[in-house]
């Protein structure tokens, strides 16, 4: 314990996903340290609230900070040594077209390049292997390679990042996500974005999802998915990825 409150403000908001389970977790993560205090926002606040954070914690779909002053206000919150924790698809954004297919536009550059990457697709749900490619970094470190079972996200860089654990695509078909044919190779699992005197540290795993949360697309999905949520190692990520951010 530091002594001090540290203040999370913490957005968990968005679509296609279970965000009721992943708020409880993440807030009883949090609550593993007294000394955090959490202020949960289902879309990104005004600046003022913003810059009041100690630090950022983000588990969203479809969701981008509207106006030029939000994002501005996350960009100068990095710069001058804020750390942001992002989760699964913070760096998503969604469009449905004719037949189904689902498109991801580059709407919002300078938040993306915030964030260091923006998801384009993924292919269906399935078991795929996590490697780690810095084993000497301290948020990874006695941290092996593993398997989960979980959406493989697949992202476009939009600025350097430092990647800890990245996993393989294999070229195969993305469902619904067909705008653009992707070629098999390495994406990030978990990086760090550094800016100015902070950084961005962004894990793309965590899917979740129940029966009530495809609306409007059909009235009920049939089964409840918690994919690396299952999983020991999953919670060990989030841990340390909550310690680093409240150290800032």
């Amino acid at each position: 314990m530091t002594g001090r409150a540290i203040e999370c403000l913490f957005i968990v908001g968005g679509a296609w996903h279970d965000m009721d389970f992943a708020r409880l977790e993440m807030l009883k993560l949090l609550a593993e340290n007294p000394d955090i205090r959490t202020r949960v926002f289902e879309d990104y606040p005004e600046p003022a609230v913003i810059a009041q954070a100690d630090f950022i914690l983000t588990y969203t779909c479809d969701r981008v900070p509207q106006g030029a002053a939000r994002q501005q206000a996350l960009r100068e919150f990095v710069e001058r040594g804020g750390r942001w924790f992002a989760l699964h698809g913070t760096n998503s954004i969604l469009r449905f077209i004719e037949g189904g297919t689902v498109t991801t536009p580059d709407e919002a550059p300078d938040f993306m390049a915030l964030l260091g990457t923006q998801f384009i697709g993924h292919p269906p749900i399935d078991r795929y292997r996590v490697e780690v490619v810095d084993a000497a970094h301290p948020l990874v470190r006695g941290i092996e390679s593993f398997e989960t079972v979980d959406e493989l996200y697949l992202s476009r860089p939009c600025a350097p990042i430092e990647t800890l654990l990245d996993c393989h695509y294999d070229g195969g078909p993305l469902g619904s996500f067909r705008q653009t044919p992707q070629e098999a190779g390495r994406h990030p699992v978990f990086y760090l974005r550094h800016l100015g005197q902070g950084a961005v540290l962004y894990l793309t795993l965590g899917h979740c999802r129940g029966p009530h949360d495809m609306r409007p697309l059909m009235d009920k999905w049939p089964s409840v998915d918690r994919c690396s949520w299952e999983e020991p190692i999953f919670y060990e990520l989030l841990r340390r990825g909550l310690a680093w951010a409240s150290a800032a």
